[in-house]
């Protein structure tokens, strides 16, 4: 039996050199799941993004997600891209499987936790205050540059990485400090600032964009005292679950995150197309 791809529809395309197109993954004539295929909304037409793949449960591990991957991939091929990117549910362990046999790497992941319970109390000395205007302007250049270079460090090219940088802060942070449903903090020990906290509300959750100790304070236990004050923000703000994202192979904080008790949510996976 041959698995292949078969257009639902004609391909969207747009003036900018976005393309889009769902195809049904086919065993001979007979329909046995869907996927979809587009150009990545912040990389560009440069960049593929594959969603929805789906397989009936009677022709599951068969083969046939497998094939309709590689049938995709090559279709991205053919649009020009270089690279494809994946998001896969932290549920979904055969399509993370999947993934990983046919050379997918992980980028960074997102994690959650439920707020059940009050935090601990910060230690002593430690305390979370509002960011001034000053302290913003000068956050945001670094924020800005060390997002890029955390993207430029895990396979982005340089121009794409700091494009994103640049459209993710325009979009979280239209209005600075006074951006609704936004937090930013700085967190002293005994009045001498040592980090920086980035929360924000997603619907009826809460998520940290950002929690950074400055270099010069780490291994002194303020990331923790950072997550806790996130914590605290967002059961004050009357949410009950809080999210963040942390990139592949930053081991400390994905430790300081599992200790905390967040697990994962999402895995966000890429492969270049060689």
């Amino acid at each position: 039996m041959t698995t292949t791809l078969r257009p639902t529809g004609p391909l969207q395309q747009s003036a900018d050199g976005a393309k889009s197109r769902t195809y049904e993954v086919r065993v001979n004539s007979r329909p046995v799941g869907g996927i979809e295929l587009a150009t990545h909304p912040v990389f560009g037409p440069g960049v593929a993004e594959m969603r929805d793949l789906s397989i009936k449960e009677p022709d599951r591990r068969r083969g046939r997600a497998t094939v309709a991957v590689l049938a995709a991939e090559e279709v991205a091929r053919g649009w020009g891209c270089k690279r494809i990117e994946v998001a896969v549910p932290a549920e979904a362990a055969a399509a993370h499987r999947l993934a990983v046999s046919l050379g997918y790497v992980e980028r960074n992941r997102q994690m959650a936790k439920p707020l059940t319970a009050e935090p601990p109390a910060l230690p002593a000395g430690v305390e979370g205050r509002p960011m001034t205007e000053g302290e913003y302007e000068v956050w945001l250049a670094h924020e800005q540059e060390d997002y890029a270079q955390t993207w430029i460090e895990r396979g982005v090219p340089e121009a794409e990485a700091r494009a994103k940088s640049e459209a993710d802060h325009a979009d979280h942070l239209p209005q600075g400090l006074a951006t609704p449903g936004t937090r930013l903090s700085v967190l002293t020990h005994e009045g001498t600032a040592v980090g920086t906290l980035w929360l924000a509300r997603r619907e009826r959750d809460a998520f940290v964009f950002d929690v950074e100790v400055d270099e010069e304070y780490r291994g002194r236990g303020h990331g923790r005292s950072l997550m806790l004050l996130a914590e605290t923000q967002a059961r004050e703000a009357g949410l009950g679950r809080l999210g963040l994202n942390v990139f592949a192979g930053n081991v400390p904080a994905l430790r300081l995150y599992e200790s905390l008790g967040y697990e994962p949510v999402m895995y966000y996976v890429y492969k270049q197309l060689l």
